[in-house]
């Protein structure tokens, strides 16, 4: 009896211990969410689409036949035995169905993209093919479109101080590459703080995000070399990897089994034709999917890399900032070694309300990247202000400022974040992804309703961002939802009172789960046990 008390103590004290080391990465899995609709939304939605579509085609007979003017370029009748320029059915789409959503992309913003922000009101007399100002601004719409995670994007002159200090001394452009005379000593700085900030040995910047992938990727990889891609990542990825030359091969997203099995053939059959074994095979994943709102399973994805002697690039564009309990990404947020990330990619562009973006890892791999990246030997530096900027939030985040705004700002974050998808799921929303993602996509399925919400919202002085077909699945049009320590919770408060009132008059809660206060603190609960 003694001893099977001690062993329960035991136990108990051993499972404690391995939730307090596994307790975060566990529960990133238990809370991410990927609810579907009910039957007949996704029948609603595509017979929306199948009624725009043969309006589409009986809108271009009538331009066939001169009844209805065509606004799109299109040759002369001179060049008609040329290849054409313009694809007049590739346009379809853009011609019948976006023309007549387009008033909800592209607004004209005249003001600091901060928590609020003030819109130039403008008019089309042409059914969006062209649009006119009316001179009237619309002041303080709610921004909950802009990645500001941490709300570094401000207009807040003693924070600035620094930055206005090195555009006196720099100027506001370097007119060069770094191997030229473009190397300046405030971007040896942010190196070498991107380096101690992530934990790794070595950085490199870029003054581009998109072309830190697409450039970087090519002199990383190339033909006889095996890349394994997430079906959801960004296009930088895609092109990066599409110009390396590498065979490319497509997993089934956050979905283990799917990888596996990918990574057990390539090691087993090698490549194609020869079965020679592959140069490299690089598994390519992103900390926080923007268009999902998921977080990668990174342990279990390390787990496989170590398994097949794979390498694994890690993009942290939405991550690096926004989720870790200091900041430092999902590395951080799933307490894993940093060292186990080949390369380390994110951006400046979000979190840290600037431009660009790092690489990061090894110093072997970063002195490689400086004579063979094309972004490093070809494009200009990065300019010295946008440089200060970088250094300046990542300070502030780390603490090296003196004081404690940046940690209180990753908290803030985090507390926006679980607050908001928490009221949303009460509310009966559809919300994809994981509970400490800041990107919260809200499901809205139906075309016409995707362009109601859109209009409704900023009605209502909410800017909203919604995404549809080709950018999302056919029967997944969504708003996405991006949330920054800038919010206040009454400006949240806000938000989430409109979209209840939006969501009833449009009939946008599909969810058929339950959800109660009493279970979110719940999960409050574990979340501070687990951290």
């Amino acid at each position: 009896s003694l001893l099977n008390s001690i062993g329960d103590v035991c136990n108990f004290v051993c499972k404690l211990h391995n939730f307090n080391r596994t307790g975060v990465a566990s529960r990133q899995h238990r809370h991410e969410s990927f609810e579907q609709a009910p039957i007949y939304v996704a029948v609603m939605t595509y017979l929306g689409f199948g009624i725009v579509t043969l309006f589409g085609y009986f809108r271009d007979f009538l331009r066939a036949v001169g009844l209805e003017k065509c606004h799109l370029a299109r040759e002369r009748d001179e060049q008609k035995d040329f290849v054409p320029l313009y694809q007049d059915f590739e346009n379809f789409y853009t011609r019948n169905l976006y023309m007549r959503v387009r008033d909800n992309w592209n607004r004209p913003i005249c003001s600091l993209p901060g928590p609020v922000f003030d819109l130039m009101e403008r008019v089309s007399d042409d059914y969006n093919w062209t649009f006119r100002l009316t001179g009237r601004t619309l002041h303080n719409v709610i921004n909950v479109g802009s990645y500001n995670y941490l709300g570094f994007a401000e207009n807040n002159a003693d924070f600035l101080k620094t930055v206005a200090d090195k555009t006196r001394q720099y100027g506001v452009g370097v007119c060069s590459t770094r191997q030229e005379i473009g190397n300046l000593g405030i971007h040896e700085e942010l190196e070498q703080l991107v380096a101690k900030f992530l934990g790794v040995e070595s950085s490199m910047t870029f003054g581009m995000g998109f072309a830190t992938n697409s450039m970087n990727i090519p002199a990383i990889v190339g033909k006889g070399c095996l890349i394994l891609s997430d079906e959801l990542n960004h296009t930088s990825l895609i092109l990066g990897a599409r110009l390396s030359g590498a065979t490319i091969r497509v997993f089934k997203h956050n979905n283990m089994h799917s990888l596996e099995k990918m990574l057990s053939e390539a090691v087993c059959s090698g490549q194609p034709r020869t079965h020679r074994p592959w140069k490299k095979i690089l598994i390519m994943v992103e900390g926080i999917y923007s268009m999902e709102g998921s977080v990668v399973r990174l342990p279990e994805i390390i787990a496989l890399k170590k398994k097949y002697k794979a390498y694994l690039y890690l993009d942290e564009a939405h991550s690096i900032g926004a989720v870790g309990a200091s900041g430092r990404g999902v590395t951080e947020l799933f307490d894993v070694n940093p060292a186990d990330v080949d390369v380390m990619m994110g951006t400046f562009t979000k979190s840290f309300g600037a431009a660009g973006g790092y690489i990061a890892g090894k110093k072997k791999l970063v002195d490689y990247l400086r004579s063979h990246s094309h972004s490093a030997v070809y494009a200009s530096a990065m300019s010295p202000p946008v440089t200060e900027q970088i250094i300046r939030a990542m300070k502030c985040i780390m603490g090296k400022d003196g004081s404690t705004e940046g940690i209180r700002r990753v908290r803030q974050l985090a507390e926006n974040t679980r607050y908001f998808r928490a009221r949303l799921k009460e509310m009966g929303f559809i919300i994809y992804g994981n509970d400490d993602s800041p990107v919260v996509p809200i499901l809205l399925y139906m075309p016409g309703k995707v362009v109601a919400f859109a209009r409704e919202m900023l009605e209502r002085r909410i800017g909203v961002v919604v995404v549809g077909f080709p950018a999302t699945p056919i029967t997944e049009a969504r708003a996405r939802f991006c949330l920054s320590a800038a919010h206040t919770r009454a400006m949240l408060d806000q938000v989430l009172h409109h979209l209840n009132e939006v969501g009833d008059a449009l009939c946008l809660k599909f969810s058929r789960k339950k959800y109660s206060s009493w279970s979110d603190l719940s999960d409050e609960t574990d979340f501070e046990l687990g951290s």
